[in-house]
């Protein structure tokens, strides 16, 4: 099957999808969507996703959009290596993390929101770092303190391989430095970040490997 994903380098949802992509062996061609010109808001990429948001994945005969969807979608496709722990308790605790990160701190720090408060709230770059880093700390907070409680063993969020938890985990902590937050509160989940580091999946995946970069 030929994927193109449709994304932008410096985006959260795109890159926890390139972690899923590269985590599961799957080849794709990439298509940058330029959201510094706006270009998601043509009309180009509105008949894509009329949502106009990245990232968007074309499998052939459908574009599928929302990376919750669409690594669903990828886990159900192809079900090796997995993303999710074998049993329904285990899928829960994991669903439940990507969720804190996916659901409560992601979408408002999101590039749209950050825009509407710089341009038609008039907040600086201090106050948006401190608006981001409200949120991140909420929600790196419970995370920590969840992935402790759980006490599963080895490296990563929920045991000793990577899970959905860590594909949502990592570009949020990526996004965090963006907006100067000292992590350092935060030991487990700098520990969960640099074994993931030590992972060829997760490093192809980083918005500064992407071509658009630049």
């Amino acid at each position: 099957m030929d994927l193109k994903l449709y994304d932008f380098f410096r985006s959260g949802t795109s890159h926890r999808l390139r972690i899923a992509l590269n985590l599961k062996g799957l080849s794709y061609a990439r298509a940058a969507i330029d959201l510094r010109s706006e270009q998601h808001l043509g009309g180009e990429y509105k008949a894509v996703n009329p949502q106009q948001l990245v990232p968007a994945l074309d499998i052939g005969d459908a574009v599928l959009i929302q990376t919750p969807a669409i690594i669903e979608w990828l886990e159900e496709r192809y079900p090796e290596p997995p993303l999710l722990p074998a049993d329904s308790l285990g899928r829960a605790r994991v669903r439940a993390l990507a969720a804190i990160i996916g659901n409560d701190v992601h979408p408002v720090n999101n590039r749209r929101i950050l825009e509407a408060l710089r341009h038609r709230f008039g907040a600086g770059e201090d106050a948006v770092n401190d608006w981001c880093g409200t949120w991140i700390a909420a929600g790196f907070d419970a995370f920590e303190a969840l992935v402790r409680a759980q006490a599963r063993p080895g490296p990563f969020a929920y045991g000793e391989r990577p899970t959905v938890a860590d594909v949502y985990l990592v570009p949020q902590i990526e996004s965090a430095r963006r907006f100067q937050v000292d992590l350092q509160r935060w030991p487990r989940l700098l520990e969960i970040d640099a074994a993931c580091a030590g992972i060829d999946a997760f490093r192809r995946a980083v918005p500064a490997a992407q071509p658009d970069a630049g």
